[in-house]
Formats: C-alpha cells, sequence, structure tokens
C-alpha cells in the first residue's frame, strides 16, 4: 500500500492503464515524500513512470543531472530551455510545470508566460538568447546544427561543456514532450497556479 502521508491523484496521470506502483521501494518512497514536502504534491510525470521502478529510476536520474547537478547553465536557464523546447513541442505536460519553475525562479510570472508564448518577444539577455535559438534550432532542424551554432554559442560566453549541457537538456526535454504527448500526460492542476 503506498503510504498514508502520500496522497494519491484522483485522476489518472496519463491515458493509459498501467497502474502506479502500490509499493515503491524505500528510496523512491523518500523522493516521493520529498516532492510532497517541497512542492506539495508528486508530480505526475513520475507517478506516470512509477508503473515501473526501474523506468522511473532512469527518468529521475537523467533529469536530475541534467536540471540540477552543477552546471555553467542556471536552473533557471535549464528551465527556460524546457520552455521554449516544449512550446515548439506544444507539450502541454512540460508547458505547465516548467512554466510554472520559470516563474518561481524568475519571480516574474509575466516573463514565465511570454516565454511559453514566444521567447523571441522578450527582451533577453544576447546569452540567453544564443543559448534558446540553439536550443529551438536543435528542436524544429537538429539535421542543420553546424559548428557556426555552436561557435555562436561560444561567442556568447559558453564553454563546450555549457554546449553540452544546453544540447543535452534540449535533446531531454524533446524525448519528454514526445513521450508526453504520446500517452497524454496530464499536468497536476496545482501547477497552473503556482509563482502567480
Amino acid at each position: 500500500m503506498p503510504r498514508p502521508d502520500i496522497p494519491r491523484t484522483d485522476h489518472a496521470a496519463t491515458a493509459l492503464d498501467l497502474p502506479e506502483c502500490e509499493k515503491l521501494d524505500d528510496d523512491l518512497d523518500a523522493y516521493f515524500a520529498k516532492c510532497l514536502e517541497k512542492l506539495g504534491l508528486v508530480p505526475n510525470v513520475l507517478r506516470a513512470y512509477s508503473f515501473d521502478q526501474d523506468k522511473l529510476r532512469a527518468f529521475m536520474g537523467m533529469y536530475n543531472d541534467l536540471m540540477l547537478a552543477d552546471s555553467g547553465l542556471s536552473k533557471l536557464e535549464r528551465e527556460m530551455i524546457a520552455v521554449v523546447v516544449s512550446a515548439e513541442n506544444k507539450c502541454l505536460y512540460c508547458l505547465t510545470a516548467h512554466g510554472a519553475q520559470v516563474r518561481e525562479l524568475s519571480g516574474d510570472a509575466a516573463f514565465g508566460d511570454a516565454l511559453i508564448y514566444n521567447y523571441r518577444t522578450l527582451d533577453l539577455e544576447p546569452r540567453q538568447r544564443a543559448m534558446l535559438d540553439f536550443a529551438h534550432l536543435l528542436t524544429v532542424s537538429p539535421e542543420t546544427v553546424a559548428e557556426a551554432d555552436r561557435q555562436t554559442l561560444r561567442d556568447a560566453g559558453f564553454c563546450d561543456r555549457d554546449i553540452w549541457d544546453i544540447s543535452a537538456v534540449a535533446s531531454f526535454f524533446n524525448m519528454s514532450n514526445r513521450m508526453a504527448s504520446a500517452v497524454d500526460m496530464r499536468p497536476n492542476p496545482e501547477y497552473h497556479a503556482m509563482a502567480r
């Protein structure tokens, strides 16, 4: 049985009939509890993956490494990439969840909403503009990425490790967006009101 202090949702996390694991291993149970403590919810993406604890661990490991580990990119910049990629892919789940993170980290709800709509309308620092242009290019025309595109990032102040991180975050969210669309992953309703 799930822990009584980790409430289950009253709606499905996806359109698939893959039941959430009834008994998470201790490490995953602790992670869900930490999410509940810090966010006030367990993200539906975690619930969606919880039908297979190995898949859940793999997803969490990659996400935590890309979005939370040390990087030359700030957490806000990584969330901005997630939103720009998800906007191009029209991924409701990621736009809702990561749009909330952009609002929270930037302290600016209008900025977060405009980023979701069209990042090109914003008055961004040249570094952030170059980063988002590259993430967008990697999303819409990955086969056209060339050395000149990487050099544009270097000219904006990114080192090669940063370029790896930009690419990895953009690639991860392209995969995540497609998975979320394929299974009709539903955002937690609480995300809509966060940081407003």
